[in-house]
């Protein structure tokens, strides 16, 4: 599970959704008590397991390891991973026709309506509007549009966009994540290179 997160993001930036170090990722292992997440500023095209930042859960609070320097979107995967039971994964990418479109003004939920590739299998929220990088703010709007509280830890959506940034996916594992991504960027390439208007 850790190692696959090295490969997704070789993956992600293969397909030129991230820069050398852009983009993020974690897993909370079922029942763990330990939340792994990607280091802040590393070369996402060498990110082993050996790299990862183990954080301890406990009480509600998050432990890092001294000396550690955890993405700095740790907020948000926090918020997506406490309290659920289950594995969880969580993708932070910035995949080009997903961004473009949202900058263009499409409704990506009301798009993806009308492609079933991707409304079968993956849920898409609504977009969360422009908020800062690494920002308390974008990891709390970002857990809201995903459909993420205390009552309901699985959420409702399975992935959001994040206005003139990114996406955020979460899954099982962050293979499954990256597909979620994939098809929501396929779509969005089809409806830009389309020609039709929002």
């Amino acid at each position: 599970m850790i190692t696959a997160i090295g490969d997704v993001l070789r993956r992600c930036y293969e397909r030129g959704w991230i820069t050398t170090r852009d983009g993020n990722c974690s897993v909370k292992p079922a029942r763990s008590t330990y939340l792994y997440i990607t280091p802040s500023g590393w070369r996402k095209t060498i990110v082993h397991p050996e790299h990862m930042v183990k954080i301890k859960l406990k009480d509600g609070q998050m432990f890092i390891p001294e000396g550690a320097s955890p993405s700095g979107e740790l907020h948000m995967h926090y918020l997506l991973t406490k309290g659920y039971p289950k594995t969880r994964a969580v993708v932070h990418v910035h995949p080009t026709h997903v961004v473009a479109a949202m900058y263009r003004g499409f409704d990506l939920p009301k798009l993806c309506e009308q492609f079933p590739e991707i409304h079968r299998y993956t849920r898409v929220g609504a977009s969360v509007p422009f908020l800062p990088a690494i920002s308390t703010e974008l990891g709390d709007a970002t857990a809201v549009a995903l459909g993420v509280t205390e009552a309901n830890p699985a959420g409702q959506y399975d992935i959001v966009g994040q206005a003139n940034h990114g996406v955020c996916a979460m899954a099982s594992d962050p293979w499954s994540a990256y597909e979620h991504i994939e098809r929501l960027d396929h779509i969005c390439e089809i409806a830009l290179k389309s020609g039709v208007a929002p």
